[in-house]
């Protein structure tokens, strides 16, 4: 064949896309219990949205975007994430204005060009909130339990939240000078990557996951230990209010977040079936990101969730939703007379919300209760000529084979 969906991307069909319809049904539902409210951005944006926010130095922004010019000559990039771009249109609708806490969650494709990993594609799906507007770790402590939640209303069990405060601007220089100074002997052991962000951004070396630089990094000074009194604070009241919420969780010291805008509380929900890409949620406070896109400082917490991985979790749980919404009504035909009844029954049937189908290949009989049989139709209305002579037609029933004779004129008033 000619053309064929292009490397790292795929075809979601039929057959699979009303799982993932179902999976976001519950998330949806499950969203709104805590009275997040959906926002929809475009999939690109300007090419410095990103780069500001994500970060110059980052992995994304140095080798991953989806970046071009348009007619007009702006560099433009395919969202990589939804972070950004939810900020953006926070700022640009002046939001924070209407609320003081603004609480958002949206859904929908990102794209980075990278090498197709376990439940990551170039072109992946993710959903995720955001809460823009409070610097109280309560918030901190809704967000984890909201993600948790999600996790376990989807039949998910088999995870472990990770957590870490990773500081602030005024805390991490410490740090960094104490790590540099550790790992200044060690650079020659490290990955390429590695030795980049030893010059760039030493903290995401933690998130390599190569065996060579972890062993060079297992006694390195960790930020946690490094902590402001405000991050220190603010990190007890989230573990305390972790406790009041019965939310078991592992003090991760190494857990970073890929990007750069990220402060204090760091947060990922992980699962072993993944195995090395373990990571089924991650997210944190982001404090300096509106301020650093032109708005005033403004804290914000959020996360986001890659809907490949959380299918491939429930795949292997057994636990993926398998309920389709099938035909209620199947109305097999034989004539044209009985086609044209068949399309006037349809469509009443649908305007009561009624699944309906009938056969458009003229095919026969024996053809079209096959057909039926294909798409799990509970029942079958079968009109021919002699069933539109008498006034009736015959209603099978697809579970136990059932039939009876049903008179036309009462079967708009029989489903």
């Amino acid at each position: 064949m000619k053309y064929k969906a292009l490397y790292g991307t795929h075809d979601l069909l039929p057959e699979d896309s009303f799982k993932w319809q179902n999976l976001e049904e519950k998330v949806r539902k499950t969203i709104s219990l805590y009275n997040y409210k959906e926002i929809r951005t475009p999939i690109f944006e300007e090419t410095d949205l990103f780069a500001r926010s994500i970060g110059q130095d980052t992995d994304i922004v140095q080798k991953e975007m989806y970046t071009f010019l348009d007619q007009g000559k702006r560099s433009l990039t395919l969202r990589p994430e939804g972070t950004a771009g939810v900020v953006r249109a926070y700022l640009e609708h002046s939001l924070g204005e209407k609320s003081p806490l603004v609480k958002l969650f949206y859904f929908g494709p990102m794209f980075r060009q990278e090498r197709p990993q376990k439940g990551r594609l170039r072109q992946f799906h993710q959903f995720g909130v955001e809460a823009i507007g409070s610097l109280e770790p309560s918030l901190d402590a809704e967000v984890i339990d909201l993600s948790v939640k999600i996790c376990y209303a989807l039949g998910i069990t088999d995870f472990k939240l990770h957590l870490n405060s990773i500081g602030c601007p005024v805390c991490r220089p410490i740090h960094r000078d104490k790590f540099l100074n550790f790992m200044k002997d060690k650079v020659g052991e490290l990955c390429e990557d590695c030795k980049t962000r030893f010059l760039r951004n030493p903290l995401r070396m933690f998130d390599c996951k190569k065996e060579g630089c972890i062993e060079q990094l297992k006694d390195a000074p960790v930020m946690i230990d490094f902590l402001c009194e405000e991050c220190k604070n603010h990190y007890i009241l989230v573990k305390q209010y972790l406790d009041a919420l019965k939310i078991d969780y592992f003090e991760d010291k190494t857990l970073v977040r890929g990007l750069d805008y990220y402060t204090k509380t760091a947060f990922e929900l992980k699962s072993k079936l993944l195995g090395t890409q373990d990571t089924l949620c991650g997210g944190g406070r982001y404090d300096l990101l509106v301020e650093e896109l032109g708005g005033k400082n403004t804290p914000a917490i959020g996360f986001a969730a890659g809907i490949e991985r959380f299918v491939l979790v429930l795949k292997m749980e057994e636990k993926l939703d398998l309920e389709e919404k099938n035909l209620d009504l199947f109305i097999a035909t034989l004539g044209d007379e009985a086609r044209t009844l068949a399309m006037k029954l349809i469509k009443d049937l649908r305007e009561k919300n009624i699944i309906c189908e009938t056969d458009y290949l003229n095919r026969s009989l024996k053809a079209q209760m096959k057909e039926a049989n294909r798409q799990k139709a509970k029942k079958v209305l079968i009109i021919g000529e002699d069933e539109i002579k008498k006034g009736k037609a015959i209603l099978k029933d697809m579970d136990s084979g059932e039939q009876k004779e049903i008179e036309l004129e009462k079967i708009r008033g029989a489903f």
